[in-house]
């Protein structure tokens, strides 16, 4: 049987994540759950996050969802809950995390940017990243909560409306000696045609998505899950995950999605 791997984000950032898995495991069977109700992360405590994340947990064991790897598309939720999460379940989870260490390998200015949500920012884990792989060079970092929602916005109408971007991007005020930006939300490479004029192509931007596909491969091997780690060019990436899963109303792609409750944890112990 083809692996079930769901996908988890705070909105539908995570399909940046979703689309390079397709490409290495098309014949992946795949669940796409989003905590909109609770959109964005980047503006909630680390506690209500593992409170969520906890409660998906819960959501997967009660409706048997047979989960072979659950992949934390969020870095939001990677960087604050991903050890805590590790601790309450066997399936193997997989997290994003910003691409620090290999943006400062390919930086020649030796100045890299880090674009991400407040709480990415500024968790311990990303400084963590930076201390151990950032040391040569500079680490600029810029967080934004308004990126997340015109990703949103750009998602569901296709057009990036490229003046609000532009206002954020002019307000962050991103020092002009980086040369490479890092994309420390799923959301943001929705965005990369936009971001890719306002600076004029001469940053490069990375983002984590083919490192996590090639990371979701190995852990499939590792449970004797056939897998290839090899990109399927005949796959356009454009599949449909085989079921969509939502706390708030919504449509993806002119899709209704299945409308769900995670439950919290901690009322059973309140209670």
């Amino acid at each position: 049987m083809s692996p079930h791997i769901m996908v988890f984000d705070s909105g539908i950032g995570g399909t940046t994540v979703l689309k390079h898995i397709q490409q290495y495991i098309p014949d992946g069977r795949y669940s796409y759950f989003m905590d909109n109700a609770y959109l964005p992360y980047g503006k909630l405590s680390q506690q209500t996050i593992i409170q969520r994340l906890s409660g998906l947990l819960i959501f997967i064991e009660t409706q048997q969802l047979h989960v072979d790897v659950l992949v934390i598309a969020c870095n939001t939720a990677s960087t604050s809950a991903l050890s805590a999460l590790r601790e309450l379940t066997t399936i193997p989870i997989v997290g994003v995390v910003p691409a620090i260490k290999p943006a400062a390998l390919l930086s020649k200015s030796q100045h890299i940017a880090l674009l991400a949500t407040p709480a990415t920012v500024q968790s311990s884990y990303t400084q963590q990243l930076i201390s151990q792989h950032g040391q040569a060079v500079t680490v600029h970092l810029y967080a934004s909560v308004e990126l997340v929602t015109l990703a949103e916005q750009t998602y569901q109408s296709k057009k990036i409306i490229q003046d609000k971007l532009v206002a954020e991007l002019d307000s962050l005020a991103i020092d002009n000696r980086v040369d490479v930006v890092v994309l420390g939300c799923t959301h943001f490479p929705i965005l990369a045609k936009g971001l890719n004029e306002y600076f004029n192509s001469t940053v490069l931007l990375l983002d984590s998505g083919v490192a996590i596909a090639k990371r979701v491969c190995a852990i499939l091997k590792e449970h004797n899950i056939d897998c290839s780690d090899e990109l399927d060019a005949n796959c356009t990436g454009k599949k449909k995950p085989l079921r969509y899963y939502a706390t708030a109303s919504i449509y993806v792609d002119k899709q209704p999605v299945e409308l769900v409750t995670l439950i919290d944890p901690t009322q059973n112990e309140k209670s």
